[in-house]
């Protein structure tokens, strides 16, 4: 074997070592699901020192990558913990790394496939399924709202000259929603409860968190239509009403601004006469925004509905 070829080896033998899930009590296994035995690959790839055998050095990179996982996604899912309680989150979020582990060289993309996941593994977030789910919709658009792309904004004479057949193009951080509860209050409310390094500050800080999702969660289901957008390096979420999410996912969808307009009003409460004004009016406060580009993204993602 070439140089090359066996410095490949060793790298792809110590990564699946690295990778390799944890015990439950937080060390490498001595043995693998597969059969190989981390003690022997252990002392093929790495060298002991003094103070540590070879197994223990690589458990101390095994240890560290986990947990650097773990803090990962207990950062992007702050919410998610507060619906399920910090003895059940540990329990989604090991089954769920270990059996979506990371296929990116970003931690961002850690939680890309929690939804779906969580749509055939519901198991984990009952009894609250769909306000979890909610809550996951809205913490994974929270992520992609503040590193997704910005276009440049429309200039006044180009929106002054649109017409139905004109093909609109929105900001690509843009994610459209609709939801079951209000968890964007939630969320909002769970992110202020930031904590402090007194034990008695950490419980007050838990037990409001609790409350706050008690409350939420005795509240009747009903479709809340929610855009989560950046505004200033900054990501807010913006109520809408079921007109506006119309219309806003059939021009994230491509479609022309004749077609969106008919399908924003196919089933609207808004009197005819008072659609040109309502039109003006929604536009013009999208435009402020800067959710109104001339451009697509390079990304080409679509709004999440």
């Amino acid at each position: 074997m070439s140089g090359s070829g066996h410095l490949l080896e060793i790298q792809r033998r110590m990564a699946a070592a690295v990778m390799h899930p944890l015990t439950r009590a937080e060390t490498m296994p001595r043995r693998r699901r597969d059969g190989t035995s981390n003690l022997t690959e252990a002392e093929a790839i790495i060298r002991p020192n003094d103070r540590l055998t070879a197994f223990e050095r690589l458990e101390i990179y095994n240890r560290q990558y986990w947990f650097r996982l773990y803090s990962s996604f207990e950062e992007d899912f702050p919410g998610l913990e507060s619906i399920l309680g910090r003895e059940k989150f540990d329990v989604l979020m090991r089954a769920y790394l270990t059996d979506r582990p990371s296929e990116s060289f970003s931690l961002r993309n850690l939680g890309s496939r929690l939804q779906s996941w969580l749509g055939t593994h519901p198991q984990y977030i009952e009894p609250h399924v769909t306000l979890a789910l909610d809550m996951v919709s809205l913490e994974w658009a929270h992520i992609e709202a503040f590193d997704s792309e910005e276009c440049p904004r429309i200039g006044p004479e180009a929106l002054a000259g649109i017409g139905e057949d004109s093909v609109l193009h929105l900001q690509p951080y843009i994610r459209l929603l609709a939801l079951s509860y209000p968890v964007d209050d939630l969320l909002i409310q769970v992110r202020s409860e930031a904590g402090s390094s007194t034990s008695a500050a950490n419980n007050a800080s838990a037990s409001r968190k609790r409350r706050h999702v008690r409350r939420v969660a005795a509240l009747a289901p009903r479709t809340i239509w929610l855009a989560v957008h950046r505004h200033e390096n900054s990501v807010w979420y913006k109520p809408l009403d079921e007109e506006e999410f119309r219309l806003l996912s059939a021009l994230l969808a491509g479609k022309t601004l004749g077609t969106a307009v008919d399908e924003c009003f196919s089933a609207s409460a808004i009197p005819e006469e008072q659609r040109p004004a309502w039109l003006q009016e929604a536009f013009a406060a999208w435009a402020a925004l800067g959710w109104i580009t001339s451009e697509t993204g390079r990304s080409d993602l679509k709004g999440t509905a």
